[in-house]
């Protein structure tokens, strides 16, 4: 085997994907901003802001997994030049995302009663509902810039969503900082101001990757002058077929990370908190392979276009690999700093709240261990999935991410993530019990599938000469 065929990609898939990772790291950094400067204040106001967004997780995944259906759409549109499937698909991408941003916000809003129903600390409870208020109404922006975002990346024009997303991130900071605490004459806010420096953050996100993409030549013919509601219902059926189960995709991995919020409520809130510190820097590491997938998505989408199968499997082959390599290093990073890497979320000097912050480091530190095993197999689950969708397969990947999460991985962590089991470290072992199942299924799922179509191709042109 020749090493090189796939280390000769590297340039390209890297230059694919790295303003998508900037971009994904950018939404993550937000939530990172947030639990810093929240931190700051103490333990339940961090559980309160992990607890909100455990309802937004859900919401979002479903949004975001939808909105991955554009992307494969536009990547073979644009490598077989065809305008018009462009349009349409921009056009009703951008109409079902809005519809779904509204709804998500609109359920999100009417389930907060359930957080009494759950078992959390009531001092959590009473912080969080303000906060789920704005941050479920920041959802609208969010999906409706994702429907745009995935438009941008089918057209390999990553850097531009990357822009909007780090512009978006400044803005939120300097927010955070001015509501959170009240500087320079601003009221201090606590946890609310964070969720305001979110819904603002998010409404400039959606304004200018929209105007950027208004007045560039490449993507203006496509964006400019549609009729929005002048539908056609072919293509809102093939949308809505190939978004809801890349959407159920997500929903079923962001569930069971968001059941592991719940289970450490239960357990306590700073057992949650520590929860919410692995799950944030775990997640930040995550948004590096969700680059390298949107990379699989968009060149595997390509290759599909052009019908070159053999090539598609090289390709998508050399993002794996990629991505392994990326995982390897991480991997390592949380295990080496699994102890320091915590301190960075609580005031050590708070002589108040310091054996809650002790005990939050101890758990944080142990789960980052279990962390660093599931880097490698969360890495090629999230690859191999962005390839099966540049092939717009999505029904055995839809049955198969639930078998492994919710078969395999939600029942290991019910099980272990009792206190006079494991507690928190438990429930992260059932993570990675699901995360390397989906990483075996999924694989196995793309090898079979491109063998198949490369079999298949070769069937017809023998029949041809």
């Amino acid at each position: 085997m020749n090493i090189s065929q796939y280390t000769s990609e590297f340039k390209y898939n890297w230059k694919l994907a790295a303003p998508v990772m900037l971009g994904m790291l950018g939404h993550t950094f937000v939530s990172f901003i947030d639990n810093i400067m929240v931190g700051q204040i103490g333990t339940a106001e961090l559980a309160a802001v992990s607890l909100g967004n455990s309802f937004m997780f859900i919401a979002m995944s479903i949004g975001i997994g939808f909105s991955t259906a554009i992307t494969p759409l536009i990547a073979e549109a644009d490598s077989s030049n065809n305008l018009q499937q462009a349009r349409s698909t921009y056009k009703h991408g951008l109409f079902l995302c809005t519809v779904l941003g509204i709804l998500m916000f609109l359920v999100v809003y009417f389930s907060k009663p359930l957080m009494y129903l759950m078992q959390q600390p009531e001092e959590v409870v009473a912080l969080a509902i303000p906060y789920l208020d704005l941050v479920a109404f920041s959802l609208i922006p969010l999906i409706v810039f994702q429907a745009i975002k995935q438009f941008s990346d089918g057209m390999s024009m990553t850097k531009h969503p990357m822009y909007a997303t780090l512009l978006a991130n400044i803005i939120n900071v300097i927010l955070n900082y001015l509501l959170i605490f009240g500087k320079f004459g601003f009221p201090e806010m606590g946890i609310v101001g964070a969720a305001y420096g979110t819904l603002v953050s998010r409404v400039i996100m959606v304004v200018y990757l929209w105007l950027v993409l208004r007045f560039k030549e490449r993507s203006g013919r496509i964006v400019k002058d549609i009729k929005f509601f002048v539908l056609d219902t072919l293509m809102i059926k093939r949308i809505i077929n190939l978004g809801s189960l890349s959407a159920m995709q997500m929903f079923f991995e962001v569930a069971i990370f968001t059941a592991a919020i719940w289970l450490s409520g239960l357990l306590g809130k700073n057992p949650q908190a520590a929860n919410q510190i692995a799950l944030n820097l775990s997640s930040m590491t995550f948004m590096v392979a969700m680059g390298l997938s949107v990379a699989s998505m968009i060149r595997v989408g390509n290759q599909k276009g052009l019908q070159n199968f053999k090539e598609l499997r090289r390709i998508a082959f050399s993002l794996f690999l990629l991505g392994t390599l990326f995982a390897i290093f991480f991997a390592l990073v949380f295990f080496i700093f699994h102890k320091s890497l915590p301190n960075i979320y609580v005031d050590l000097s708070d002589a108040e709240n310091y054996a809650d912050n002790m005990q939050v480091l101890s758990i944080a530190s142990k789960l980052l261990l279990a962390a660093a095993f599931f880097q490698i197999s969360d890495s090629i689950q999230v690859v191999v999935l962005g390839a099966l969708r540049g092939l717009q397969d999505v029904k055995i990947p839809t049955i198969l991410t639930f078998v492994s999460y919710w078969v395999v991985g939600f029942p290991v962590s019910y099980f272990l993530g009792k206190e006079e089991m494991y507690g928190s470290f438990g429930i992260w072992l059932g993570l990675l019990a699901g995360l390397t199942t989906a990483s075996i299924l999924l694989f196995i799922r793309f090898n079979s599938l491109t063998l198949k179509l490369i079999n298949e191709k070769e069937i017809q042109q023998e029949k041809i000469q």
